[in-house]
């Protein structure tokens, strides 16, 4: 597994009041949101990024109010169809 190091000042931590490895699991959590929210990261990985089960990070994205699912105007179209019963393109 590739390792990506972080440079951030020791006063991050003393700010945070968290200790360091609780500092650099929401790092990889925020980064992990981020990837997955630009869509450079499916959910599967970008839980696994943040190491969480992906319905930890799923109810994680919730929480924070970031769809889990995000469909173009087209694809939404295409499944209200299909909902209905209209199964043909168009």
């Amino acid at each position: 597994m590739a390792e990506l190091t972080i440079q951030y000042p020791d006063d991050l931590l003393a700010a945070s009041g968290k200790p360091r490895q609780a500092v650099a699991n929401e790092l990889k959590f925020q980064l992990a949101v981020r990837l997955f929210e630009i869509g450079e990261l499916s959910l599967g990985k970008a839980a696994a990024l943040a190491s969480m089960a992906r319905l930890k990070f799923a109810d994680e994205l919730g929480r924070l109010k970031i769809p889990v699912i995000n469909l173009a105007a087209k694809e939404i179209q295409a499944e209200i169809r299909a909902s209905r019963g209209d199964y043909h393109r168009g």
